[in-house]
């Protein structure tokens, strides 16, 4: 098809041309020194022609005569270029194919491939993304201090941008690997905000904050990627959960658990779970006053809980019930009337009777409860205690050892 084209092309030339030249009669004149040149007009322009393309020849190959030299040195240079990418290319491949031995190798190449090239050694994009690449497979093979000189090497050559910001991260990553919490977070802190708050970014420093044992920035930190979505709903929830455990948990004192109460996120203390483990942590360090407090507006709005929170709540009551007073037993109650199969809430008000002393309503709810064996083996085993208690009481010294026979039975 092309050559039909460019045949066509050259038959409306060749008319064109017959057309134009075949009728032209006319003439060019020359006068030099008293001779006079008549030539036709057609072949005085087809010589004016041919001259100036072979003028344009002559310039062109002068031209590139002179200028061989330099297009030698642009190829070479070309070629140099072109070895040093593939190097860089190679060491990529090679450090996904978790062959770090010739990953650093092949970076190495490329680095030298550039220093030994001056023209390439203004690309400093390339260096440092070299000296990244040689950081990351010396840090797979454990060398840690030939990994911090590459790392250095590409911070001082990324000045800004993303490159800079990629290398902070990975430093943070490879910091996080080597258990340095200290040093992640100050290479996390030195990002600017923007970069801060992207979720890679929080993600590592979540990582950070939990191995430098700070779980209440941890847990703002696990608040932020679940508003970013970085986890499911679920996840997220059980993630901080446990980090809310673990900020109550690192209470010493009854002071420091108030601290960390009031720390909290109002979303997390309006969470039944993290206000029950609260109110264990209170008991434990001998403040159930508090541990009621916190508990008390889920009592309050119990019908609006779901089955597993009514049951935290409940085995959190029981351990802070000490110096109860008589408005929860109303309360409590109340729960059991709208729940009348919930265990767990027969479990609380049992032992909420037994501390407001009274005894026969507390031994029928307990001897439910302890004869369940669907109940959890730690309430029945609380509610045989307390049934040996009350008999003791009542001077039933044979009926006290068999609850204590059947506690101590229980797996």
């Amino acid at each position: 098809m092309r050559t039909v084209i460019w045949l066509v092309l050259l038959f409306a030339v060749a008319v064109v041309a017959a057309l134009t030249l075949g009728s032209n009669d006319g003439l060019a004149s020359f006068y030099w020194n008293g001779w006079r040149l008549d030539v036709s007009l057609n072949l005085f322009l087809l010589v004016l022609v041919g001259s100036c393309f072979a003028l344009v020849t002559a310039i062109n190959t002068l031209n590139s005569l002179v200028s061989l030299p330099r297009r030698a040195r642009e190829w070479r240079v070309a070629q140099r270029e072109r070895s040093a990418q593939l190097a860089l290319r190679e060491a990529l491949a090679e450090f996904f194919g978790a062959r770090y031995s010739r990953a650093q190798k092949a970076a190495q190449k490329a680095l030298s491939i550039q220093a030994q090239t001056p023209e390439l050694a203004q690309d400093q994009d390339f260096t440092a993304l070299s000296h990244l690449m040689a950081a990351g497979s010396a840090h797979r093979l454990q060398d840690r201090r030939r990994r911090d000189e590459h790392l250095q090497q590409a911070l001082g050559l990324a000045r800004r941008g993303a490159l800079e910001e990629g290398a902070r991260l990975l430093a943070a990553e490879w910091a996080l690997d080597d258990r340095d919490a200290g040093r992640a977070l100050s290479l996390l802190a030195e990002l600017s905000p923007g970069v801060g708050r992207r979720t890679q970014a929080l993600r590592l420093k979540l990582q950070a904050a939990r191995l430098a044992a700070n779980p209440l920035e941890a847990l703002r930190t696990a608040r932020l990627l679940a508003k970013h979505q970085a986890f499911s709903k679920v996840a997220a929830q059980g993630l901080l959960r446990s980090l809310a455990f673990e900020a109550l948990s690192s209470a010493r004192d009854v002071d420091q658990l108030r601290q960390a109460w009031q720390q909290l996120d109002s979303a997390d203390r309006r969470d039944p779970i993290v206000a029950s483990r609260a109110a264990q942590c209170a008991a434990t360090l001998g403040a159930p006053d508090d541990g009621r407090g916190w508990l008390r507006p889920f009592w309050d709005d119990i019908g609006e809980l779901t089955a597993d929170e009514r049951v935290a709540l409940a085995e959190a009551l029981v351990p802070v019930l000490p110096g109860l007073g008589p408005e929860w037993l109303q309360r409590l109650e109340a729960a059991v009337a709208r729940f009348p199969r919930d265990r767990h809430l027969v479990y609380a008000l049992g032992h909420a009777l037994a501390e407001r002393q009274l005894w026969g309503k507390a031994r029928l709810l307990l001897e439910q409860v302890a004869d369940d064996r669907a109940m959890p083996v730690a309430a029945r085993r609380r509610s045989w205690m307390m049934l040996a208690q009350l008999a003791e009481r009542d001077g039933d010294l044979e009926r006290r050892a068999r609850c204590h026979e059947a506690a101590a039975s229980l797996p």
